[in-house]
C-alpha cells in the first residue's frame, strides 16, 4: 500500500522473469486495485460484481485512498486513475497463455469479489478472506461471508499456498485453521 511498496513491484516482477499482462483485483476496495499506481495502462480485470460497484460508486476507491493517505501523511507521485475495467464472468475461467484461473464468487466481505485460483500453480489468492491477521469484516452480507469461506474450504485444502489480501501466503492447513476460525466469529 505505500509509495516504496508500490514501486519496487516493477522489479520483482523482472527479478521472478515474469512479464505483466494483465493485472486482477479481487474487489473494488481501494487497497485492491493500486496496481493500477505501478501499471497504469495495464488491463484491469474485475469480476462483473465489481464494475458494477464501481459503476454505482464512481472515484469511491480515489476517495478512501485520498483520506486514508491524509490520515498517515502519505504523498504519492500521481492520483489513482483506474481507466478502463474488464468486466470477467465470475463464476469463470480465464486463459493465461497455456494454462487457466479459475474465478469464484466471493462476497459478503463486500457485495462484490472473486476468489482466483491457479490449479497449476497450486495457488489460491483469496482477497479479504482468509486473513491470519485480521478478523472478518462484513461490509456486504454475513450469510454470503459465510457461503464464501465454505465455497473457498476445497479450493484452499487443494491448494499448495492460500494468498489473502492481508498477512503472509500460507500452506492450506494455517489457511483451513483461519477459515474455521473465521466462521466461528461470524
Amino acid at each position: 500500500m505505500l509509495p516504496e511498496e508500490l514501486e519496487a513491484l516493477p522489479s520483482v516482477l523482472d527479478q521472478a522473469g515474469w512479464e505483466l499482462t494483465g493485472l486482477l483485483a479481487t474487489h473494488g476496495d481501494w487497497d485492491h486495485v493500486l496496481g493500477r499506481l505501478v501499471w497504469p495502462d495495464a488491463p484491469l480485470g474485475v469480476a462483473e460484481s465489481t464494475l458494477e460497484r464501481m459503476a454505482a460508486s464512481p472515484g469511491e476507491a480515489q476517495r478512501k485512498l485520498r483520506a486514508w493517505d491524509g490520515e498517515h501523511y502519505i504523498q504519492r507521485p500521481r492520483p489513482l486513475a483506474l481507466g478502463h475495467l474488464q468486466g470477467l464472468p465470475v463464476p469463470g475461467r480465464l486463459d493465461v497463455g497455456e494454462s487457466e484461473l479459475q474465478l469464484h464468487a466471493a462476497d459478503g466481505h463486500t457485495v462484490d469479489g472473486m476468489a482466483i485460483a491457479a490449479p497449476w500453480a497450486g495457488v489460491l489468492v483469496c482477497g479479504d478472506y482468509l486473513s491470519p491477521v485480521e478478523d472478518p469484516m462484513v461490509g456486504g452480507d454475513a450469510d454470503a461471508y459465510r457461503a464464501t469461506l465454505e465455497r473457498l474450504r476445497p479450493l484452499a485444502a487443494a491448494a499448495e499456498w492460500v494468498v489473502p489480501g492481508h498477512g503472509a501466503p500460507m500452506p492450506p492447513a494455517q489457511a483451513l485453521e483461519v477459515l474455521d476460525d473465521h466462521l466461528g466469529k461470524l
